[in-house]
């Protein structure tokens, strides 16, 4: 079962086009504020991806665009609506984070499962390279939701790596790719991921929904984290929602980390605007004193 807390019908309907000039957001803008890279996701309007970049490329420094491929949801841009996001991404100082496809198995047993799943990531890889992604973030799903993520590790690993050898086999830089911290204890990839050079997108969002150590992955993982995911978990347990819910004292350490390294982009993983103008806020005030 995939181990991730999209919800790509919710996404994905009740798309509206009412956003049709570009750059027509609210007032607060934190573009080029921070020395990292200020992001949201492809999904802040109830609409299409274009019209959400439109309406954020003034407002944030990088887009987050999550993709889906599947039987029952597909969101795939077009060639020419790939040249338009490459172009204004050039115009406004836009970089992009490519979410591959949440419904792969890299690690599967049944082997046709698994090369399915890397010509889907190598499909959408082709698709999107012309933006010039800041970075690819993956999903190494377990076969299950659980602390282990299967009951034959040496398998699933191995399948993993295969998928990793033939995806980088003519594909991205290494170091491009994340790896993202899911519900599992990520020490069970660590091997991967530093065996095949790849970064980490260190999900703060799912690490408090796991009740994990949020400050010893960052001092394990700081020097491999290209992106860093936020997402606040509010008290009925659903994440995804706006920063306010984030503990106390969070985001101003993750600012003065930010703020000693090269450049990172830090993605507030949220779909709604409402959320987003909540965020927005949170981040302005929490984060003040980091700004460049």
């Amino acid at each position: 079962m995939p181990d991730h807390t999209f919800l790509p019908g919710e996404i994905l309907s009740n798309k509206t086009n009412q956003h049709e000039g570009l750059c027509t957001g609210p007032a607060r803008s934190l573009k080029g504020v921070f020395p990292f890279r200020l992001g949201t996701t492809s999904y802040i309007l109830p609409d299409d991806i274009l019209p959400n970049l439109r309406y954020l490329c003034s407002l944030v420094d990088d887009l987050e665009l999550v993709l889906f491929e599947s039987d029952e949801f597909s969101n795939m841009p077009s060639p020419e609506d790939v040249s338009e996001m490459a172009s204004i991404g050039r115009e406004f100082g836009l970089t992009y984070t490519v979410h591959l496809p949440l419904d792969i198995a890299l690690g599967s047993a049944d082997e046709e499962v698994r090369v399915a799943s890397v010509n889907k990531c190598r499909r959408v890889i082709e698709r999107m390279s012309p933006v010039g992604p800041f970075a690819w973030i993956l999903h190494l799903h377990g076969d299950r939701r659980a602390e282990l993520p299967s009951q034959d590790m040496g398998r699933w690993n191995e399948q993993n790596r295969c998928s990793l050898a033939e995806l980088l086999s003519n594909g991205p830089v290494p170091s491009k790719i994340c790896i993202e911290t899911l519900d599992y204890d990520f020490q069970h990839v660590a091997g991967l991921v530093e065996d095949f050079s790849l970064s980490v997108c260190l999900d703060i969002g799912h690490l408090l929904m796991n009740s994990r150590d949020v400050q010893a992955h960052l001092d394990r993982w700081m020097d491999r984290a290209r992106v860093f995911h936020l997402h606040g978990v509010n008290p009925q347990g659903t994440d995804h929602c706006h920063l306010g819910h984030l503990p106390g004292g969070l985001l101003e350490d993750l600012a003065a980390r930010l703020s000693l390294k090269e450049e990172r982009v830090l993605t507030m993983e949220i779909f709604g605007k409402d959320d987003f103008e909540r965020s927005i806020n949170v981040i302005a005030e929490r984060m003040s004193s980091w700004r460049k």
